[in-house]
């Protein structure tokens, strides 16, 4: 009987002496925090940077060690275009992508370059992706890029035209001249429309694309001109039309989220929420002065007057349906963003 309360004693000390080494580990990584990635292809000085960094401070302040967030600016991790695809294949937690990089994707986030949308209002903008046509687009990211999306999205701002040589004052003088826009088929059908020859840069690159004349000129905001001082890069003129209104959606990938416990799901869901107007109005205040900015670098800014706003939407319109064809976009999509507009479908 003591030989086999000994032997017993024996294996079970044995056990526990090779598994503590296992267990210590296992406590070691509980008590580390979770690291958050997040890839942004603009330059630190970018108001998207800006805010995406305010907003992981609060978030690693606000998690109480549990999170630590890292910032990879200019690129450096992934290009936007590449973000959609890193984050399905768990290589970076959070991106901010503007919508039409992921448009490859989910076709239906190429939804801003309807032509019932050209030249229209910031609330109109709104209605359609605080409403439920963002909803919709929200769910399909959700499904395809496997991620999980906070509402509502950050701002970027218009879109306008700049050239580099040629004076631009009308979309007539755009005919013939090649034009970068960031990527995704509408932007391309909307220089093709106009005369001009599209062409895909990724941010990063354009600033020294630009300088050797790879393109002419590109669409952009005023406020991302700025940020890349893109005047030094030849830009002298524009035409402030309000193409479309940019916004960048922010989205964790689902692995992360589903790491998360439901506490710290609603500590960064409610951050967002409560910090996002904060940055909507940063990032409009930060155009308006950009415009100021750029034209004291002398470049010269054309505005179309209301009725040629109107008038150009009313010729794309034509073409609405064909294009959203093109685009891939869903019927339910078209028709959400319709309703939003209060445009008969």
């Amino acid at each position: 009987m003591t030989a086999r309360i000994s032997r017993r004693t024996f294996i079970t000390a044995s056990v526990a002496a090779l598994a503590a080494p296992a267990l210590t580990r296992m406590a070691r990584a509980a008590d580390e925090p979770l690291l958050l990635r997040c890839s942004l292809d603009t330059a630190p000085s970018h108001l998207r940077n800006v805010s995406i960094k305010d907003y992981l401070g609060k978030v690693e302040a606000a998690s109480g060690g549990k999170i630590k967030t890292k910032l990879y600016e200019s690129g450096q991790l992934f290009k936007d275009l590449q973000v959609g695809k890193a984050l399905i294949q768990d290589q970076v937690e959070m991106a901010c992508p503007g919508s039409w990089a992921i448009t490859g994707i989910v076709p239906d986030a190429d939804l801003f370059q309807l032509p019932v949308l050209y030249g229209r209002s910031v609330e109109d903008v709104h209605r359609v992706t605080d409403g439920k046509a963002g909803a919709l687009l929200a769910k399909e990211i959700e499904q395809k890029l496997r991620s999980h999306v906070f509402n509502p999205w950050l701002d970027l701002g218009f879109q306008n035209w700049y050239s580099a040589n040629k004076p631009i004052a009308s979309l007539a003088d755009l005919k013939g001249m090649k034009m970068r826009n960031s990527g995704g088929a509408g932007m391309a059908w909307r220089a093709r429309f106009v005369g001009a020859i599209p062409n895909t840069t990724s941010w990063p690159e354009v600033p020294l694309a630009l300088s050797q004349g790879v393109f002419d000129g590109l669409t952009s905001t005023n406020e991302s001109l700025v940020s890349a001082q893109l005047w030094d890069a030849g830009i002298k003129y524009a035409i402030e039309d309000h193409q479309f209104f940019g916004l960048y959606i922010p989205m964790l990938s689902g692995t992360f989220w589903q790491k998360l416990s439901p506490a710290l799901q609603k500590m960064m869901t409610d951050l967002w929420a409560q910090n996002i107007p904060i940055y909507r109005a940063s990032m409009a205040a930060a155009q308006t002065k950009a415009r100021t900015t750029l034209e004291s670098h002398n470049i010269k800014f054309s505005d179309p007057t209301p009725e040629q706003t109107t008038s150009a939407r009313q010729s794309m319109m034509k073409e609405q349906d064909q294009l959203a064809k093109d685009l891939k976009l869903s019927p339910e999509m078209v028709k959400l963003v319709m309703a939003a507009i209060g445009a008969p479908s």
